[in-house]
Order: structure tokens, then C-alpha cells, then sequence
């Protein structure tokens, strides 16, 4: 396929093609408005496009199914060695890279098929917010598996189980929840088992995604594109609230558990670097949405309102909590006050009795 796309490309523009694709893609609203343009399309053109899908979607494969366990192995080994050599860190930093620009890769694949009836440009602001993103991501997030691991080399392995099945049946759930028809036009020649299986793939491929950095293709098997067209602020924001809780609790397990091994490791300082690096992941991505996304003006609101409007339902979701808990407390703290109103009255009768005695005695 390589060598197919190279002799693709250099035969480009010498030889006419004896047929031309019309393609119609809209610009970006300029002022409320936008334009239609139609290019034509020749056929080594229309391959090199199609070639170059393909290499996008391997590149993903190849980097979560290949690049993030090799990591993940490495990174322990070194852990466990005490030792990190210059081979092995080599190899640990080309694998990083490869998983960065999976990431990266997923990125721009997933905004080209969401605003596909668009002329998209992504500038070198946007890939580089997208590399910083998804860098402190990814470390940090690698990091903390494997530190957890090395104390606690069972629970590590329900960990990774948990959030593998999670996203892999998420998916599957929606789709059932929608009712919608199983899809069969993914490929004419495949029968229902043939797509089932490449289903599976699919979400297997999405689980593998998810287990270390967000996936912004997000699956949705209802769909003929079978990736989601919307963006879902309010997913993105539970997933990275959720992540950020995870990871703090595997750091805060590994801070407890950990063994002689670690005494020559500052660990409160290395809690809070990691913390902060996935948060510095976060904020990388927050600049990416707000600022640099190429079709930022298409979005119907912004990530920092649905961020502001989470933290309200969360706030309310506090608030209501405690009020319950106030009015519990009330409650019960109300027979005791009655009892105590009773017991209060009595002798205030009682001595107001003994007055009224002593005076008619007097008398």
C-alpha cells in the first residue's frame, strides 16, 4: 500500500485523468454566512485521499493495540530494575511519541468526519495544543497504572478489566437503548456475523483508546458513519472528572501501599506532579476547544459553559444533599426538644404551685 500511494503520488499531474470528481465543501461562516466551493477531484487525488484515511486509522490501531502496552511493559520493567537504560529509554520515548500522535491522528480523523460537508484547515496552533494535550495525558496516565501496578500487581489487573468492559459494552448499551436497527451497510460483501465481528473490533479498538486518553471518535453504532456526529460536552466532562478522580485514587493507593523500594523517591512530590500533569492534559485540551479548534465556529455552545453549567448541577446536587441532611437532623432532633419543652413546663407548674401554697398559708 506504501509503495502503491508513493508511485500514486509522483505520477500525480504528468498523466490526465480521463475522470474528474466534482466535490462541494462549504467554508467556515464568515459573518453568519458561508460559502459553497466546488473543486474537481481526479482519480490519483481521490486515491491519495483514501490512502491517506487508511494510514490515519492504522497509525490509531497501531499505537493503542501496539504502542501503549510496549510503554506501559517498559515503563514497569524500569520501575522494577530500578534502572533505566539508554536503549530502553530510547525505545520508551519513540513509543510515547507513536501513542501522541495516534491521539493526534484520532483528533483530526474524528473532526473531518463530524464537519465533513466543510473545508477544514487545521492551523499549527491546534496541533500543537493537540500534542500537549494529549502528551501529559497519556504520561501521567501510563505513569499511574504502572506505579499502582508495582504495589498492587492483582488489584492493577481489575482496574484495567473494569475500564476495558466499561467502554467496550458503553457502545452496545446506547445502542440498545435506541432501538435502532443493526447496521447493514458497512460493507455489501460481509454477512450480519462478518459485521458483528467488525463491530467488536470496533469497540475493542474504542475501549483501547479510552483506557488512556479520551477518544474524540466517539463511537455510536446507530449511526451509518458509526461515529458521532455531536459533540457531547457533558461526556467529555464526566469522563475527564471521572479519570481525574481515578487517577488520584490509584496515586492515593500506591502513596499507602507502598514498599521500602520507594524511599529514595520523594512520593508527596511525586503525588502532586502527576496530578498536575494530567490537569496541565486538561487544560491544554480546554485551549484546544475554546480557541484553536478549527470549526469552533459551528459549536452551539462552548466547553467552558457546559463546564460552568456541570459544576452548577453538581453545586445543586451538594446543596440538596445537604439540605436533606439538615432536615434529617431537624427531625430528630425535635422529639428530644418536645420532651424537653415538657419536661420544662412541669416544674415551671410545679413551682408556680408551691407559690400559690405558700402565699394562701401566709394568708
Amino acid at each position: 500500500r506504501c509503495v502503491e500511494a508513493l508511485y500514486i503520488y509522483f505520477r500525480a499531474g504528468r498523466v490526465e485523468d480521463p475522470y474528474v470528481s466534482i466535490t462541494k465543501k462549504r467554508q467556515m461562516p464568515k459573518d453568519g454566512y458561508s460559502e459553497e466551493i466546488e473543486k474537481e477531484v481526479g482519480q490519483a487525488e481521490g486515491k491519495l485521499r483514501t490512502h491517506r484515511s487508511a494510514f490515519s486509522r492504522a497509525s490509531v490501531i497501531q499505537a493503542f493495540l501496539g504502542s501503549a502496552p510496549q510503554l506501559t511493559l517498559q515503563l514497569y520493567i524500569c520501575v522494577l530494575q530500578q534502572e533505566v537504560t539508554v536503549a530502553r529509554s530510547i525505545f520508551m520515548v519513540l513509543s510515547l511519541l507513536s501513542i501522541v500522535y495516534g491521539a493526534l491522528r484520532c483528533n483530526i480523523l474524528a473532526i473531518k468526519i463530524k464537519y465533513d460537508d466543510y473545508n477544514v484547515r487545521v492551523k499549527p496552533a491546534a496541533y500543537l495544543c493537540i500534542f500537549m494535550w494529549r502528551s501529559f495525558e497519556i504520561a501521567t496516565r501510563v505513569t499511574v497504572l504502572v506505579l499502582f501496578g508495582s504495589v498492587l500487581q492483582v488489584w492493577v489487573f481489575v482496574v484495567v478489566l473494569l475500564n476495558f468492559l466499561g467502554f467496550f459494552l458503553y457502545p452496545w448499551i446506547l445502542f440498545w437503548l435506541s432501538k435502532s436497527p443493526f447496521p447493514e451497510n458497512i460493507e455489501k460483501e460481509l454477512s450480519r456475523l462478518g459485521t458483528t465481528i467488525v463491530l467488536c473490533l470496533l469497540t475493542f479498538l474504542y475501549a483501547g483508546i479510552n483506557m488512556f486518553c479520551w477518544s474524540a471518535a466517539q463511537v455510536e453504532l446507530s449511526d451509518p458513519d458509526l461515529i458521532s456526529k455531536s459533540q457531547n460536552w457533558y461526556r467529555m466532562t464526566v469522563y475527564y472528572i471521572v479519570r481525574l478522580m481515578e487517577n488520584a485514587f490509584l496515586l492515593l493507593m500506591w502513596y499507602i501501599y507502598r514498599t521500602d523500594f520507594y524511599l529514595y523517591v520523594c512520593a508527596p512530590m511525586l503525588f502532586l506532579q502527576l496530578l498536575i500533569g494530567y490537569c496541565m492534559g486538561i487544560f491544554f485540551m480546554l485551549v484546544f476547544y475554546q480557541f484553536c479548534h478549527p470549526c469552533k465556529r459551528l459549536f452551539s455552545s462552548s466547553i467552558t459553559e457546559a463546564l460552568l453549567s456541570c459544576f452548577k448541577i453538581l453545586y445543586f446536587i451538594c446543596q440538596h444533599h445537604k439540605s436533606t441532611l439538615l432536615t434529617g437532623k431537624v427531625v430528630m432532633k425535635s422529639p428530644e426538644n418536645t420532651d424537653e419543652a415538657r419536661g420544662s413546663s412541669k416544674t415551671i407548674d410545679s413551682q408556680n404551685r408551691n407559690i400559690h401554697q405558700s402565699v394562701s398559708s401566709n394568708a
